[in-house]
């Protein structure tokens, strides 16, 4: 029983995660999306998507993956993608996070968890680069939908997002094509700042 209370616990733990806002508005504009809608999101596009990967995956691990990497927002908080001064403290509150939050479940499941996130993190892993490929093509499906909304409300450039989708192709070369026309589109709108 203790296992299963640890089980529980955890479980009860992560349901934080719908009070953790994201910067991406939902595909209607009407109120930005959680982490816990943003953690779904990605496991239904891993596994509809999946044929899409650069390389073979194992499309369980994959969703699972996408469905805990943003666990330690919980503790962390979600630090927006083109925030310097955030993106500078990050990698340290994860860690932080991470400690605590996934030693909540017993001991091997924490580690398997934790090894899981770790792999995320590196992005060395076809299953890995994949996740990472639906991490960042998700928010410009959003931002297409929403009419560019949170692109506009923190005026960002071109040349941020193709920064932040360097490594996007390395997933999925057809779904960075797919992503990087929809921003070219939202240069070309407007809704993108170009770069001067």
């Amino acid at each position: 029983m203790d296992r299963l209370k640890q089980q529980m616990d955890f479980i009860m733990e992560v349901d934080k995660l719908k009070k953790i806002t994201r910067q991406t508005y939902l595909s209607d504009g009407s109120r930005k999306e959680n982490d816990a809608e943003h953690s779904w999101h990605l496991a239904l596009m891993c596994a509809l998507l999946c044929e899409y990967a650069k390389e073979p995956i194992d499309v369980k691990k994959t969703m699972m993956m996408v469905l805990i990497h943003d666990i330690i927002e919980i503790d962390a908080g979600d630090t927006y993608a083109y925030d310097m001064k955030g993106n500078a403290t990050k990698r340290e509150r994860e860690e932080k996070a991470a400690d605590r939050l996934f030693h909540l479940l017993p001991g091997d499941q924490a580690e398997d968890v934790r090894k899981l996130w770790e792999e995320f993190e590196a992005a060395k892993t076809p299953e890995a680069k994949f996740a990472q490929t639906l991490d960042k093509v998700q928010p410009v499906l959003l931002n297409q939908a929403s009419g560019g909304k949170s692109w506009t409300e923190h005026e960002v450039k071109r040349s941020q997002i193709m920064k932040r989708n360097e490594h996007t192709p390395d997933g999925s070369q057809v779904l960075w094509k797919y992503a990087r026309e929809i921003i070219n589109k939202n240069v070309e709108k407007g809704m993108i700042k170009a770069d001067e």
